[in-house]
């Protein structure tokens, strides 16, 4: 379930995201509360106080890599 986060001033979102999902991801994250909150961007690095953003719900998935061998 998404919840919502009220900044203090001098919050950070990448360090909201940390905060509330972990380190792992940490893009993705960032990703995701972005495109959940449109103009969030628009404040820039550092949040004034009193700023509602959603945190969408998001867990984080490790890319998958194929692997092969070159000899067998």
């Amino acid at each position: 379930m998404a919840k919502n986060w009220r900044t203090t001033d001098g919050d950070m979102l990448d360090d909201i995201c940390q905060r509330h999902y972990g380190s792992a991801g940490l893009n993705q994250s960032l990703a995701a509360v972005l495109e959940a909150n449109p103009g969030l961007a628009d404040l820039g690095p550092v949040c004034p106080a009193g700023v509602e953003i959603v945190l969408p719900d998001w867990v984080y998935e490790p890319e998958v890599k194929e692997t092969f061998q070159l000899w067998e």
